[in-house]
């Protein structure tokens, strides 16, 4: 057995084969430790002896999320013969049981279960639910012998997951099972050595090591200013450019331009200049038009690929696409993108030119906020964040999913 799972993985697949899962089983832990894998197996496996005609539920914060991080691997573990899905229809068949499929990234969410009757359910990174939620999915798994599997990355120890669930764990029928890295034996030693450099302060902590630990402090502080390994002069060329916006009325306005080399995860991207207006500092706040012509100066002759930004500048966005640019709306996940962003600084493969004032600046003052930390919530504070914010839409533009190392 030791030949195809790790020890953990190894325990888990004992607790199925002896009848012994509980009614809650919880896989919690580092990135890239095999707990999704082993749980997705394990959850196929026991979904395959329940009864055929109760109903199952699949459920991650984002439909988007759900099939990049489970349905495909679920379906190249067990055969597209054994598990099919239709994400339109929101629903798929894992050995002949209907399995309803659904993203929880919206207020109604809660909605969308209340009056099912499920036998189990599957639920991918569960600290991004609302307690909520969690609370009527299990109250949803009302049949005999129903039984809900998760997993996770560590978050903050006010969590309500933490608080009222995993410390609680030997109150409740629940399972719960820590992973770390180093207890995935399949990975290359020099690839998990890349990935623990990556990885700093509360990043490092809770995805490498697994741990639940608060998030305080500066954001970046693995940004070195004086390092010349993260800000540099780089004179290009470069493979191809694109350009990113915060658009502020109120809050100062920002553009960065990028060049960008290489693929997969020898990519880089340097941040080549950048402009910044402040409308209260300069006693005027420019229009639309204004700015959009302030970034046909900004761009010069450089041909770019697209310009991406802040998705709720609408006005703007109309702006430049009438003035014939190419404009992809930023993704704004904002914790996703911090950590994205954090790991790509600290692997030097997001660069800065040493002209880049006002991002150095703020790269050294972007904090955690802590009223937020009391509440058991990860959130920045909305200061000195506007060329943070647009390069955490450059990084998840040029980097995206490819450089987060997930299960």
């Amino acid at each position: 057995m030791n030949d195809v799972f790790s020890a953990k993985q190894a325990e888990l697949v004992s607790i199925l084969k002896h009848g012994k899962l509980r009614r809650i089983n919880l896989l919690e832990g580092s990135v890239r430790s095999g707990k999704t894998w082993i749980s997705l197996l394990v959850w196929a496996l026991w979904v395959g002896t329940m009864p055929a005609d109760a109903s199952y539920l699949m459920v991650a914060k984002t439909l988007t999320s759900l099939r990049r991080n489970c349905l495909d691997l679920l379906q190249s573990l067990v055969g597209t013969k054994n598990f099919k899905y239709n994400l339109n229809k929101k629903e798929g068949r894992l050995f002949g049981r209907l399995v309803y499929l659904e993203g929880v990234n919206d207020a109604r969410a809660e909605s969308k279960i209340r009056g099912m009757t499920l036998q189990g359910a599957y639920c991918d990174e569960l600290t991004l639910f609302s307690e909520d939620f969690f609370s009527m999915l299990l109250s949803r798994l009302s049949l005999p012998g129903a039984k809900l599997f998760a997993t996770t990355n560590p978050d903050n120890p006010q969590h309500w997951l933490m608080e009222k669930y995993i410390k609680r764990s030997d109150e409740l029928d629940m399972l719960v099972q820590r992973y770390t890295i180093d207890d995935n034996p399949f990975l290359d030693p020099a690839y998990v050595a890349s990935l623990k450099k990556e990885y700093t302060g509360v990043f490092y902590d809770r995805f490498i090591r697994g741990l639940w630990c608060v998030a305080e402090g500066l954001i970046f502080d693995m940004y070195d200013d004086s390092s010349p390994a993260q800000v540099k002069a780089d004179p290009g060329p470069f493979a191809w450019y694109f350009a990113a916006c915060d658009y502020g009325t109120q809050n100062p306005c920002t553009f960065g331009l990028y060049g960008v080399r290489g693929d997969g995860s020898s990519r880089t991207m340097h941040l080549i200049r950048e402009y910044y207006y402040d409308g209260r500092k300069a006693q005027r706040q420019k229009t639309d038009g204004e700015y959009a012509q302030d970034f046909k100066t900004f761009i010069g002759e450089t041909s770019i690929r697209c310009v991406v930004v802040d998705p709720s500048a609408a006005s703007f966005i109309a702006q430049l696409r009438k003035d014939g640019w190419t404009v992809r709306p930023a993704k704004n996940d904002v914790l996703d993108g911090i950590r994205l962003m954090a790991q790509m600084i600290a692997a030097g493969r997001f660069t800065i030119d040493p002209g880049c004032q006002y991002t150095r600046q703020e790269r050294l003052t972007y904090a955690w906020d802590p009223k937020a930390t009391e509440r058991g919530e990860d959130k920045p504070l909305k200061e000195n964040d506007h060329t943070c914010d647009r390069d955490r839409y450059a990084c998840q533009y040029a980097f995206g999913r490819q450089a987060i190392s997930f299960d």
